[in-house]
């Protein structure tokens, strides 16, 4: 086997191998919410898959699974004027619509997002959240009393599919790749993290545009690249929404 093939076999080994099982489930979820939040059966209208799956940067075997879910806005002022933690009574009251269809299963609310373990481990973390007219999301924090916090997916998503479309679709085996390496030698890295970097990396290097022939280089000159982030650096700017990217450790 060549290296060209090896690296192909390698990268097709790292696809989602249960994506109709995760397709069932987020229509299920969203079918739910939206029959009871929007007076509606769509397994589609108001949510969307975000985090690595979102952004296609995902691995198999990978066990969270990030979606959003938009309510409707009266609903945000009807829990922004509780007199104590709406964010905690807003994450329940979605909690209590999920375990109409998955009532058997583990659901939390846990935060931030009303999880929804199954038995194959896989966990699905919904954010309900409402939308602004940045194109961005408000959503609910209920600790520490309850407060509104903001996220912008939807850039982050548009960034790494444009520049993997101009990259011959290198930047998604990049991101994959560098996810194996993180799982296998525990690296403190976050997702957003690895494709935030790899987004920079790839910008610039010569080879962007070739095929699995020059992964080997790829791999190589994008831990070289990693070994010199400056180890002082607290924080990078995700691609897209330019939020705020913490690191975890020294990954250096």
């Amino acid at each position: 086997m060549g290296l060209g093939e090896w690296f192909s076999s390698f990268c097709d080994n790292l696809r989602v191998k249960d994506g109709g099982t995760i397709a069932n489930r987020y229509k299920a979820i969203t079918r739910r919410l939206n029959a009871d939040f929007w007076n509606t059966t769509s397994e589609t209208s108001h949510s969307l898959y975000v985090g690595s799956y979102g952004r296609n940067t995902a691995i198999t075997g990978f066990s969270d699974l990030d979606m959003v879910f938009e309510l409707p806005a009266e609903l945000y002022f009807q829990y922004d004027a509780y007199t104590g933690n709406g964010q905690s009574a807003l994450l329940q009251s979605v909690r209590n619509s999920m375990q109409k269809t998955y009532s058997s299963s583990s659901i939390d609310g846990d935060g931030q997002v009303v999880v929804v373990s199954f038995t194959d481990g896989i966990t699905f973390e919904v954010l309900p959240v409402f939308y602004n007219k940045s194109d961005s999301y408000t959503f609910p924090d209920s600790n520490r009393g309850g407060t509104w916090k903001t996220t912008n997916p939807r850039p982050e998503i548009k960034a790494i599919r444009d520049r993997n479309s101009v990259c011959n679709g290198n930047l998604i085996w990049l991101c994959r790749m560098a996810r194996a390496w993180k799982r296998e030698w525990d690296i403190p890295m976050g997702g957003l993290l690895i494709d935030t970097l790899a987004y920079q990396f790839i910008e610039n290097w010569e080879y962007r545009d070739k095929s699995y022939l020059y992964y080997d280089y790829m791999s190589r000159d994008f831990f070289r690249y990693l070994a010199n982030q400056d180890k002082e650096k607290s924080y990078w700017k995700a691609p897209g929404s330019g939020q705020y990217v913490y690191k975890k450790g020294n990954f250096q």
